[in-house]
């Protein structure tokens, strides 16, 4: 935690700022996060994906539209994600609801994955009941044959979400559990209102 941290109005910089000292820090995927959705009759659901972009707009995963969290994301669009660099003993809470990206967008992101990655896609029927393994190497090895060169198209079952956040928290971790927590909401007459918690 820093002096400006404490005087930062705006939660996106303060992101960005805690985001390149995670990318310092962390030995693997610093861009990792919990991604929490609800599901039929409240049950809550979590697992970790990789932020895949940020602007003053939100914050971008891709998936595919068929999984679990995709069909829970269309009946509750209510999302909460989460942040945690252990390196740096920080933590970052959004909550929101989401959007769906462009096709442009999704398009542009999935050009620039690897193509193993991009077949994967193809091959994966992702949250179903999978038989055993060498069924999941068997669908690869089809589309590997069905798309032998560079241009591996777009599932059109596989697309991205953009978390767009109504609330920030800012957790720092400090000696016997005195912990430093910053909040930001979105005000309604825009812009944010920031606060502290105990912790």
């Amino acid at each position: 935690m820093t002096d400006i941290d404490q005087n930062e109005a705006d939660p996106f910089a303060w992101f960005n700022r805690w985001m390149a000292d995670a990318e310092a820090s962390e030995p693997s995927d610093p861009n990792a996060m919990t991604v929490a959705t609800v599901g039929a009759g409240g049950q809550p659901s979590a697992r970790t994906v990789l932020l895949k972009g940020v602007d003053p707009r939100g914050f971008v995963f891709y998936t595919n539209t068929d999984s679990r969290k995709a069909h829970e994301l269309l009946d509750n669009r209510l999302i909460s994600i989460l942040f945690y660099w252990k390196s740096l003993g920080r933590q970052i809470r959004v909550e929101g609801a989401v959007e769906t990206v462009t096709a442009a967008e999704a398009d542009a992101y999935f050009a620039t994955r690897a193509r193993i990655s991009r077949l994967g896609a193809w091959a994966s029927d992702q949250s179903r009941p999978l038989s055993e393994r060498a069924e999941l190497e068997r669908r690869l090895r089809y589309f590997e044959e069905k798309y032998p060169g560079e241009d591996v198209p777009r599932p059109p079952n596989w697309s991205g979400y953009r978390v767009l956040p109504d609330r920030f928290e800012f957790w720092q971790n400090m000696p016997f559990r005195l912990h430093d927590r910053t909040i930001f909401e979105r005000a309604p007459e825009g812009g944010w209102t920031r606060g502290k918690l105990f912790p």
